[in-house]
């Protein structure tokens, strides 16, 4: 997908708060491997790196745009690589800690995945992962919506991004049957008040709506806009508009 950095940290301080709480999961070592899967423009993965005195970090991302901003963090402890995670999983590396924040969210199928994310790690590793879990929501729920409505329906085939994220207690079940310990996962609220629906918008097209604009053509995905826009006007026309981000954070240590 092409990721619009500058519209993704539009809501920055929003975004960078579950990764401050992920960091506080992570057991603090020096001189280890890490890998970041989708390490996005990088400032995040700087902070990992700094939190882990002389580990040898790295940064993995699809999007050329996210790393080119990511450039400019890098230095002789963090380098950032253009990977998928698929790719990272194929390589086997690996490494003392796999992180990843808001990232395995966008990679299908968690009952397979999960347990090849675990396999990179070294005995007495660690996972720590945070992902979005708030399809529910109606800022995703009308975009469903109108997918599966007409002509945006026969426009995309009738593809609807499938919902990739598991309950809690699976991935907890995951994590204990691939033998890691010290397993925590739970569920967490972040309060976003923003300025009223067309900013709930600005938050979506950063994130979950970027796979259907580029699928949609260039007309359509204009008329999609205005009547999601729309939709969300209608749902929430106070200001300022509570919104409560929900998200999945996991940990656990391979022993």
């Amino acid at each position: 997908m092409a990721w619009n950095p500058d519209v993704y940290e539009k809501f920055k301080n929003e975004r960078y708060q579950p990764f401050y709480d992920l960091v506080k999961l992570v057991h603090v070592k020096e001189g280890v491997n890490v890998i970041d899967l989708g390490c996005g423009t990088g400032e995040l993965t700087a902070k990992l790196a700094e939190a882990l005195p002389e580990s040898n970090v790295l940064g993995i991302d699809s999007s050329a745009e996210m790393l080119e901003k990511a450039k400019s963090f890098g230095h002789r402890h963090l380098e950032f690589k253009q990977r998928t995670i698929e790719q990272v999983i194929s390589e086997g590396s690996k490494y003392d800690l796999v992180f990843s924040n808001a990232a395995l969210q966008w990679v299908d199928d968690h009952e397979v995945v999960f347990p090849q994310v675990i396999s990179l790690l070294q005995e007495k590793g660690q996972v720590a992962i945070q992902i979005p879990s708030n399809h529910d929501h109606l800022t995703h729920r009308f975009i469903r919506e109108l997918a599966s409505e007409s002509p945006y329906r026969e426009a995309l085939n009738s593809w609807i991004r499938p919902l990739t994220v598991l309950k809690i207690e699976d991935y907890g079940k995951l994590f204990f049957e691939n033998g890691l310990k010290e397993i925590c996962v739970f569920e967490k609220i972040y309060p976003h008040i923003l300025q009223n629906a067309d900013a709930l918008y600005e938050w979506t097209s950063g994130t979950a709506l970027i796979p259907y604009m580029e699928k949609l053509p260039e007309d359509l995905a204009q008329q999609f806009k205005e009547e999601y826009v729309s939709r969300l006007r209608k749902a929430f026309p106070e200001s300022p508009v509570f919104y409560p981000f929900k998200r999945i954070l996991m940990s656990g240590t391979l022993t």
